[in-house]
């Protein structure tokens, strides 16, 4: 008996806060839409022309649809942009292909084996657009009536609404009343109600009210009032990711798990099913299945028996672009005690089209620390950020990223509005990066606690017994 698969058909919006992350700076690739060329600085990114290039190519194909099951390997030295690049492919995108990130240590978990979180991972990065047809009513509102009982407990009203060609009056009862003043409808306004659902959309103020006092706040959309019947028949598209359908169909409470993060193990059978359905859908012109892409960092964390269930993955059917960052040269890989390139197996190694990153260059570590500044709000002398670059070249874009909040704090003390040479100086002395950290365990390596549990905890070195009292 084959079962009826759900899906959710409202768009989940997710709010958070405005919070400034390592990459929040990065608004794309920073290529030439048409010759996909990329420019010397643009969009948050800096340098790695060939890489970013070829990050463009690929995404042309991803948008394209003339590339799955595939995999990338974005590889070179620490802090040389590798995961910039692929938040730049994850923005160049847009809201309609998916992009999943993922870190390697997140496949290592308690609650599910390693083969379900990344078998989770691949559906999430797959989208089914569905596509029905429902039916709306359209049109201006020109009156709303609303009549209370006595108590209050009931409401009842009645909508009077109009296209060009006519007008209708419909009644409403206390949900659609609810419904219309959380969305603050009023006359003039231009709206769209879902005789499935009841839900009622907002399109717009008609132009018609354009010259009303009441109509010109900042944030206002004027719309033309429709024309024809007020009732009509619209295709409406949903666009859902296998895994959600997964989920839905899995729990009993259906879509509420997707945001109580109780997914679990969902059994092969329903993914199965699931599967059989949406070819069906395909088939019949009623769904389309928009590969997306999967980024996996630090890849070389995985073990063997995950590069082998990815490997696998990558033929099937309903398989997304996989795109995995390492750090790392000839090393061992993870479960086995076979040294590899990049710490991938050789027959995986061997499928993996690799886009190799290279250090920056002085003038590109400066831009980079800028662009920076920029987006931390922070104002930095010529003198600073000379000094920021310095310290860049020589431990890394990191840690001199890092010394920009941490000078600013310094300069805030002192009430400066810019970040001097010496709140520099003074946040590089209190600050380790971690070529002195070593030098520091290195130099007191007696006094750390070791292996063992030991440690020498004397303040002074003595002759003769430490306990003595002459």
């Amino acid at each position: 008996m084959a079962m009826a698969i759900q899906t959710v058909s409202e768009s989940k919006e997710l709010r958070g806060l405005n919070l400034i992350a390592a990459h929040s700076h990065i608004r794309g690739l920073g290529v030439d839409p048409e010759t996909l060329e990329p420019r010397a600085s643009s969009q948050g990114l800096v340098g790695q022309e060939k890489a970013r290039k070829a990050a463009a190519i690929i995404l042309e194909m991803v948008k394209d649809r003339k590339i799955a099951g595939r995999a990338v390997l974005i590889a070179g030295p620490p802090s040389t942009g590798k995961t910039a690049i692929a938040m730049g492919m994850s923005q160049s995108l847009g809201p309609d292909v998916p992009f999943t990130a993922l870190a390697s240590s997140e496949i290592f978990s308690l609650e599910m084996s390693k083969t379900e979180a990344l078998e989770q991972a691949l559906r999430k990065s797959i989208a089914v657009r569905i596509k029905e047809e429902s039916e709306i009513i359209e049109g201006e509102v020109v009156e709303i009536q609303i009549d209370r009982s006595v108590t209050g407990a009931t409401k009842q009203g009645k909508l009077t609404i109009k296209t060009t060609d006519m007008e209708s009056i419909y009644d409403m009862g206390s949900k659609m009343i609810d419904s219309m003043t959380k969305e603050r409808i009023m006359a003039g306004d231009i709206i769209s109600i879902d005789k499935a659902s009841g839900k009622i959309t907002k399109l717009g103020r008609s132009f018609a009210k354009s010259r009303d006092y009441d109509a010109m706040g900042v944030d206002t959309k004027f719309v033309q009032c429709p024309d024809g019947d007020l009732q009509k028949r619209k295709d409406m598209v949903h666009t859902v990711s296998l895994h959600e359908i997964d989920v839905i169909n899995s729990r009993t409470q259906g879509f509420l798990a997707l945001f109580s993060g109780d997914t679990g193990e969902i059994r092969s059978e329903i993914r199965d099913q699931i599967n059989i359905k949406v070819a069906e859908w395909k088939e019949e012109g009623k769904a389309e299945i928009v590969p997306g892409v999967l980024f996996i960092d630090e890849v070389h964390m995985l073990d063997i028996e995950c590069f082998s269930y990815i490997n696998r993955a990558l033929e099937d059917e309903l398989a997304p672009i996989v795109i995995m960052a390492s750090n790392r040269g000839q090393t061992r890989i993870r479960g086995t005690n076979y040294r590899s390139p990049h710490g991938l197996p050789v027959d995986f190694l061997d499928r993996v089209v690799i886009v190799s990153t290279h250090a920056y260059q002085k003038e590109e570590i400066q831009q980079i620390l800028s662009i920076r500044a920029q987006e931390e709000e922070v104002e930095l002398t010529p003198d600073a950020l000379l000094l920021l670059t310095k310290i860049g070249q020589e431990t890394g874009i990191r840690y001199a990223s890092n010394l920009i909040t941490t000078s600013q704090l310094i300069s805030a003390k002192r009430k400066a509005t810019q970040v001097s040479i010496d709140d520099v100086n003074r946040s590089f002395q209190l600050f380790f990066d971690s070529s002195r950290s070593v030098k520091f365990v290195s130099d007191f390596e007696t006094r750390l606690i070791d292996d063992g549990g030991s440690a020498n905890l004397s303040t002074t070195i003595v002759s003769g017994d430490a306990m003595e009292i002459s």
